[in-house]
């Protein structure tokens, strides 16, 4: 398990290759500054090191471009996979004053937000991988309070019932060993479980 906290966000990540295999085919990628906040996940396509070598390349574009959009992120990603496997990808941006979390996403990484009121946000995926081949992503917007969490998961965590979780585990770490429970061995898994404190 991996932690993140600063005076906004809470987060716990988790990690897990697919049995067998010596190397997770995801990657995830998790930063702060001063204004902002921003975490994401890549699958690659298939697992064992082809596609560690896909979805490696995300947390090193992240790495020197995090000041920018989440649209232009995945973009600039989409250009590294040329003759890679290719990558589903979703990235979350949480801007602390404007208090709005942005998520963008091409592929089958899954993104839930449990307001504090109770409300469940499922923004949908957009079909599809980076690849190279051109994309149009899209990104989601949305108001966020204080106590709001998210759960950021790639397709290795199968949960059958999500807005449960969130609703009957109150903090991310709660959350975190719930779902830690139900991981199986048969496919890379990657979460992360986060509350946005202010």
């Amino acid at each position: 398990m991996e932690t993140f906290e600063n005076d906004y966000v809470e987060a716990y990540i988790y990690q897990q290759s697919k049995k067998g295999n010596k190397d997770s085919g995801d990657a995830y990628y998790i930063h702060s500054e001063e204004d902002y906040f921003i975490c994401a996940i890549a699958d690659g396509l298939g697992s064992g090191t082809e596609a560690k070598e896909s979805a490696e390349i995300i947390p090193q574009v992240l790495q020197m471009y995090h000041h920018e959009s989440p649209d232009d992120l995945l973009l600039r990603c989409n250009k590294q996979m040329l003759h890679k496997r290719g990558a589903a990808v979703g990235i979350v941006k949480v801007y602390f004053k404007q208090q709005t979390i942005e998520y963008s996403c091409v592929g089958n990484i899954r993104i839930y937000i449990l307001q504090s009121n109770g409300q469940m946000i499922y923004p949908l995926p957009v079909m599809g991988y980076l690849s190279g081949r051109p994309q149009s992503p899209r990104t989601q917007r949305y108001p966020y309070n204080k106590n709001d969490r998210f759960f950021l998961h790639s397709d290795g965590v199968n949960l059958r019932s999500p807005k449960k979780y969130l609703q009957e585990n109150s903090t991310p770490y709660q959350l975190y060993k719930k779902v830690e429970r139900t991981i199986e061995d048969d496919d890379d898994a990657t979460f992360i479980a986060a509350s946005l404190l202010h």
